[in-house]
């Protein structure tokens, strides 16, 4: 009689494994994440783990030879911010963003760019046809970049063999299975054995690789947990569709700060770059409006002005909203509270709306006085100058507390030909003020500086 097979249930956050179905992972904790996959036998694990490096014996510490490691420059200044200096030759990197966002544009875009390399292209959505459209509506065409729709991890090693790239995109690795295991691609078990064995390859040949992944309905990237924790890199490509501004922010980087972010535009073409982000983040009007504030924010060490805007208005069912775009509603909701206890102004039985505008979500608590001064400026209907920003983080007490690298903002307010900033005091100990053309106003309290701005 034909043994049966045995089966085991993995989690798909963390990869842990349970004998039996469980409502809540015992690693993790994650609720209705366990699902059910075949255990590979003993002659598939032992194919499955035929690609060993050679055995090397322990060394000390102090005998390694150390050394920076060497970086392939990519064609965007933007992709290159954000993994800090370029690709690392034999790294390990996923993108991973919303589906239509971006990723294989943003991937193919630079990879066309690159002409000193061998580029395999491996796509399992995809025909070549339809990498070709894109490659023609990019505009760019290269010799050096070879297609191959396979989802296959025994094939695409084939195709590596014949190519001898030196570098390899996965487009995604969800798409991908490996013969050796009888599961679906996109599975816990499909999703880490193709990702280490392209993890042991990248490091055994000195090749980099660059993953694209999906992601969940949360926003996470789909797949283990484990996945984020084999690579070396993993960068998130953000936006809204509806918008044209991207974000590549990262998340984890072995080789680089995760600080860093780029902003790309989307445009016919392609992805555009914005070195400035300022500027195509502000109004153009000149016509100044109420309910509109400008603040310094900085993503990363790039500062940039972004607008605050607040819509104040009468509750018309009785209940007030509270609607927010691109801000912690709970911290919104913080600062409203603030604004009544300790600035006196009433908007329990009133709506509130707020939006940063362009789209983009701002974590920076140094926006929190542009967000009051906004709201407030709705509320009474006064407009703030245009010529006006402001950074700070408002406390609980109504204090304006110190932000981090306050002489980049106010060096980028000065630079767009801003002629007043608002700062807290306890931020200019030691800076000189009389290299910056910029009226430079102290604000200590909430009180303090709503009277500056609507005297």
């Amino acid at each position: 009689m034909p043994k049966p097979e045995k089966t085991r249930w993995y989690c798909t956050e963390c990869g842990a494994d349970s004998p039996k179905w469980e409502g809540r992972c015992p690693n993790c904790g994650a609720w209705n994440t366990m699902f059910e996959e075949r255990v590979p036998t003993a002659s598939q694990k032992g194919k499955t783990s035929g690609r060993r490096a050679d055995h090397q014996h322990a060394v000390p510490v102090s005998a390694i030879q150390g050394g920076e490691e060497q970086r392939i420059p990519m064609p965007s200044g933007e992709l290159n911010r954000v993994l800090g200096g370029g690709l690392v030759t034999g790294s390990l990197v996923l993108i991973g963003g919303e589906p239509g966002i971006g990723k294989s544009t943003l991937v193919l875009q630079n990879i066309l760019s690159i002409k000193s390399r061998r580029i395999l292209y491996i796509s399992g959505e995809e025909s070549a046809a339809q990498l070709k459209m894109r490659a023609d509506r990019i505009g760019r065409m290269s010799d050096n970049v070879f297609i191959a729709c396979d989802t296959s991890l025994e094939s695409i090693f084939t195709h590596i063999a014949e190519v001898e790239p030196q570098l390899i995109i996965i487009d995604s690795i969800q798409t991908i299975a490996s013969e050796m295991l009888d599961s679906a691609p996109g599975s816990v078990s499909q999703v880490r054995e193709c990702s280490a064995q392209l993890l042991r390859y990248a490091k055994e040949s000195n090749v980099p690789v660059i993953l694209i992944g999906h992601i969940n309905k949360e926003g996470s990237i789909a797949g283990p947990k484990v996945l984020e924790h084999i690579v070396d890199a993993v960068l998130q490509f953000e936006g809204d569709r509806h918008y044209m501004y991207r974000i590549l922010r990262g998340i984890k980087n072995r080789f680089g700060s995760t600080s860093e972010l780029g902003i790309y535009e989307m445009c016919q073409r392609g992805l555009r770059e914005v070195t400035n982000p300022s500027e195509m983040l502000l109004s153009q009007s000149p016509e100044e409006l109420s309910g509109v504030a400008i603040g310094v924010t900085m993503e990363g060490l790039r500062p940039f002005l972004i607008e605050a805007q607040a819509l104040v208005s009468t509750a018309a069912y009785g209940t007030p909203q509270r609607s927010v775009t691109g801000f912690d509603q709970r911290r919104m909701n913080m600062l409203l509270a603030v604004l009544e206890k300790r600035a006196g102004f009433k908007l329990v039985q009133k709506d509130v709306f707020l939006n940063i505008a362009g789209g983009l979500r701002v974590n920076d608590p140094a926006l929190d006085l542009s967000v009051i001064a906004a709201i407030l400026s709705s509320n009474i209907d006064v407009a703030i100058s245009r010529r006006t920003c402001m950074a700070g983080e408002v406390g609980l007490s109504g204090e304006i507390r110190p932000v981090t690298r306050l002489e980049q903002r106010i060096l980028e307010a000065e630079k767009l030909g801003m002629e007043r900033i608002l700062v807290p005091p306890h931020n200019l100990k030691g800076v000189d003020r009389s290299r910056f053309s910029i009226a430079i106003e102290e604000v200590n309290k909430v009180e303090t500086a709503l009277r500056l701005l609507f005297a």
